[in-house]
């Protein structure tokens, strides 16, 4: 996994941030980073619509103009088990310009290890991600 990922052909200069959208995911049983980050992506862009995309409130802009970049917080301990492609995957449409993974998140106790469940421990990964959305 690479700490950063960049697909814009253009840059980011030319990236105008609309606004930042914050979530938190987490995943208490299996150990499985990817998944943490995933829900964190959801939990970021699930409580919000974007009728500037569509309406024309943004004259020439639309959802295929739209762009987004990524910021997770990842532990360190585990950020190459990140699959950012996975994460790539929960956004319906804009282009991700870039997926940056720093150090944050958390790894704590869930207080219990169920092995039907996939837990090889006790561990629950915390991820934290920012999503700014542009154009």
């Amino acid at each position: 996994m690479e700490s950063s990922t960049s697909t814009a052909a253009s840059g980011l200069s030319n990236f105008r941030l609309l606004f930042v959208e914050m979530g938190t995911g987490y995943d208490q049983h299996g150990q499985d980073v990817t998944s943490a980050a995933v829900r964190a992506c959801k939990d970021a862009i699930s409580s919000n619509s974007i009728p500037a995309f569509r309406t024309g409130a943004l004259p020439g802009v639309s959802y295929q103009q739209m762009k987004l970049r990524v910021k997770l917080g990842v532990p360190r301990s585990v950020q190459k088990e990140l699959d950012v492609e996975k994460v790539k995957a929960v956004f319906p449409y804009g282009e991700i310009l870039e997926v940056e993974v720093v150090d944050g998140g958390l790894i704590c106790s869930s207080g219990v290890a169920l092995e039907a469940m996939g837990d090889k421990n006790d561990d629950c990964y915390l991820v934290n991600a920012a999503v700014y959305v542009g154009y």
